[in-house]
């Protein structure tokens, strides 16, 4: 095999940068093998339920504990020695896979099969290229490992954090975070808004990742209730509790907006939209900027999708709405402010990277 992509399914963003890798290599070099493995499910189904199950109950339940555990392992060596002691216990899976695949490359989009190749390294059973794929705006230690050969960031402003954590600038390559080929494309906004049955004026699509998590419900009954002279896209991923919720308040206008469970079309509804209200997970932000999109942060979890905030933020791209704030004052504030959002469309389009998973694996074919 020439590459293994090892992930998981955790939120979502992580198997779809490994998606974006796999299906721009099978488009466009027939000759190079590529295989993704979701590394809890091939270790047990069991262990996959247990612990991603026990993830999304923590965010959902917990955000906050979550959150300080995620600085915790930053900063205490603790909570890394039980991650490695796990991980060790699940080395000998690792070690069996590897040996049945052979692959040259292993990429890891996810922390935790990165630190088990990392050990097997270590321990000489394996000698393929192990590239670590970060799907998020900030270098957590996790990330980080002896053993890895190169590091894929975001963009080049990240290189100066991963020097400051040790990292060899020369294994650090700022090639963006990998997306579907379809945000690069061109489309027609007024065309798709159409199609959609809305009509051409202020378009607003609300997200919260595959899981519909965060305050969507909130967000949009402000929205919906409004006077602000807008359409709303809600896509409500996976949760189909939301989604009939939203569907109960949007019954008294169905012009006013569109409510939609799991979708594939996100390029075009970015396309058809003006502004996009989201959690700050690292694959939706990239989408966004590769589509031009000025983005409002809601409910970003504590840890990873608060540093991804910050960055954001800072980067001048977003503006965040807090649990609070007068929703209707902070977009009308925003939507009334064309050099602003002129200005946040700039500079997504500036820190885009709509073309990663492509010169991700033209990288990946020079090591080949």
């Amino acid at each position: 095999m020439d590459v293994l992509i090892l992930s998981i399914a955790a939120g979502g963003g992580h198997m779809r940068a490994a998606q974006a890798v796999r299906d721009y290599m099978e488009r466009h070099y027939e000759n190079v093998n590529v295989e993704i493995v979701d590394w809890f499910k091939y270790v047990n189904p069991v262990v996959d339920k247990v612990v991603i199950g026990g993830y999304i109950g923590t965010l959902k339940t917990s955000p906050t504990l979550y959150g300080k555990l995620y600085d915790m392992a930053e900063k205490e060596e603790g909570i890394s020695d039980i991650s490695l002691t796990i991980n060790r216990l699940l080395a000998l899976r690792m070690e069996a896979l590897i040996s049945k695949k052979k692959p040259k490359i292993i990429l890891c989009t996810h922390p935790f099969p990165l630190e088990v190749v990392c050990y097997l390294k270590k321990k000489k059973k394996l000698d393929s290229h192990i590239i670590s794929l970060l799907t998020d705006f900030s270098p957590h230690s996790f990330w980080i490992r002896d053993g890895v050969d190169y590091y894929i960031v975001h963009d080049r402003d990240l290189v100066y954090e991963m020097k400051w954590k040790g990292v060899p600038e020369d294994s650090i390559y700022p090639l963006g975070i990998p997306i579907d080929e379809r945000f690069g494309a061109h489309y027609d906004g007024k065309e798709i808004r159409r199609s959609l049955g809305l009509t051409d004026k202020t378009t607003l699509l609300l997200m919260g990742g595959s899981l519909g998590m965060g305050e969507l419900k909130e967000v949009f009954t402000g929205l919906f209730f409004s006077s602000l002279d807008i359409q709303i896209i809600a896509v409500c991923g996976n949760n189909k509790k939301l989604k009939r919720s939203l569907e109960t308040i949007a019954s008294s206008n169905t012009a006013r907006s569109i409510i939609l469970g799991y979708t594939d079309e996100v390029p075009s509804l970015m396309a058809a939209s003006d502004l996009l209200i989201t959690k700050p997970g690292g694959l939706t932000a990239s989408e966004a900027m590769a589509m031009g999109l000025p983005i409002v942060i809601i409910s970003p979890i504590p840890g990873q999708e608060k540093r991804n905030a910050r960055y954001l933020i800072n980067s001048g791209m977003a503006v965040q709405l807090n649990r609070g704030d007068y929703l209707e004052g902070v977009l009308s504030q925003l939507l009334e402010s064309p050099v602003r959002l002129s200005h946040m469309r700039e500079i997504a389009a500036l820190k885009a990277k709509p073309g990663a998973a492509a010169d991700l694996c033209r990288f990946l074919v020079s090591l080949l």
